[in-house]
């Protein structure tokens, strides 16, 4: 684990269990602000490194500070804006910031509540902040992607440059996270009129709104688990077939029997790539772990796999990069990919 994960870690456990000793800003700059800055490398104890209660003359508006200003080379780099951590940050906690920050030569500019920590920059115009953060997190609950971004404010690897490279990736899949995440839990009338539109046909009252818009909430939610539980389920299969390959003693490795299972799914594969490819293309070939379905019985030319031989039934299909395993509950459910398997054997006839 490294350093900054550790201190990451430490303080988010720290500001899990006594955020409500931190309601005003100068408990969040020493429970939270000053390790996060020490994580990254800076000296805390040195104000011509962490200048606390920054001051510039040009700024226009006497007596206003900015909590802390970052010198690296002795170039102000990053500014830091502190709130107490009840407070809900918004456009209206940067006018400092912004004030500020067209006056010096900082590049990135931090405003944080303690628990959240929103990174802004000049992408929409040069030495202009933006209202909108590149990056947003929450320190009680980060994750591998979130250190992978922050050690690149670190003192020792500062690089304006690689920062600013993903920043504008970075901004807009933020924001548009945001945007998911609020229509899942308060879908809009205007998403729910579209989503729904091929659905129901009738006219769509307040009372059908009202009842639609609890059906997009649920599907929404469903679409993501679903899509959770096939991942968990492909991987646990990938776990399960390196099992059994370690537990395989080496004199079964060749004992492979076909079931009736598996003959009759690939009886229906061979039916539905009937319409795009001659069938006497279309050869079975089974493995000890999975019943292969090959067009001209040729190794480089997948165009199935059944993965019938465990509790939980995979089809594995290869209109991608990769093979991709998907769960099926019966051999009908081997129907509900035709378009996809037809597709691959198009693939070999146009190759």
């Amino acid at each position: 684990m490294s350093t900054i994960e550790e201190s990451l870690r430490a303080i988010s456990e720290r500001v899990k269990s006594h955020s409500s000793s931190m309601a005003t800003e100068e408990a969040v700059k020493t429970a939270v602000v000053l390790p996060f800055l020490r994580a990254l490398g800076y000296d805390v104890f040195d104000p011509s490194e962490v200048v606390p209660e920054f001051t510039a003359d040009a700024v226009g508006k006497k007596g206003e500070k900015v909590d802390y200003a970052i010198k690296i080379d002795n170039e102000i780099r990053i500014l830091i804006e502190c709130k107490p951590i009840s407070t809900l940050l918004e456009k209206k906690h940067l006018d400092q910031l912004y004030r500020y920050f067209s006056v010096t030569n900082a590049k990135f500019a931090i405003l944080t509540n303690g628990r959240t920590f929103n990174f802004y920059t000049d992408l929409d115009a040069p030495n202009k902040l933006d209202t909108r953060p590149f990056l947003v997190f929450d320190i009680a609950d980060f994750n591998s992607s979130i250190i992978a971004e922050l050690k690149k404010f670190e003192k020792a690897s500062f690089d304006v440059t690689a920062i600013l490279a993903t920043a504008e990736r970075l901004k807009y899949t933020s924001g548009i996270k945001q945007v998911i995440a609020k229509l899942i839990e308060d879908p809009s009338e205007d998403f729910v009129r579209i989503v729904s539109s091929g659905v129901y046909e009738g006219r769509i009252t307040s009372q059908v709104r009202e009842m639609l818009t609890g059906v997009v909430r649920s599907a929404f939610r469903e679409v993501i688990m679903d899509t959770v539980k096939n991942r968990l389920s492909s991987a646990l299969a990938e776990t399960e077939q390196v099992i059994e390959t370690i537990d395989q003693p080496v004199e079964e490795a060749q004992d492979v029997i076909t079931t009736d299972e598996e003959r009759e799914g690939y009886m229906i594969v061979k039916a539905i790539a009937r319409e795009v490819i001659s069938p006497a293309r279309v050869v079975m070939r089974d493995q000890k772990t999975y019943c292969g379905i090959l067009i001209d019985n040729n190794n480089r030319k997948p165009l199935a796999r059944l993965w019938f031989n465990r509790s939980v039934k995979y089809i594995g299909l290869f209109d991608g990069e990769q093979e991709e395993r998907v769960i099926i509950n019966s051999l009908d459910g081997i129907y509900e990919y035709s378009e996809r398997l037809r597709a691959t054997a198009k693939r070999y006839c146009e190759a």
